[in-house]
């Protein structure tokens, strides 16, 4: 008896799989120093989060 030769066909697994969208990730911009970053998280450039500093940044070295 003959068997199939795949389980599902490839238009169900395309039809499934065509949601699956690359999309760019949500920025905000920080109070303080008005650079853009993720919400919910420390900003990157000034260490602040809520209206209080919680980490301390290092300035980048300029190249001479």
């Amino acid at each position: 008896m003959a068997n199939p030769k795949a389980r599902f066909g490839k238009s169900r697994t395309r039809k499934r799989r065509a949601n699956w969208k690359i999309e760019a990730p949500t920025l905000v911009e920080c109070e303080k120093c008005h650079a853009l970053r993720r919400p919910h998280r420390v900003c990157a450039a000034c260490g602040y989060y809520d209206g209080r500093q919680v980490i301390v940044v290092e300035e980048k070295k300029k190249r001479a």
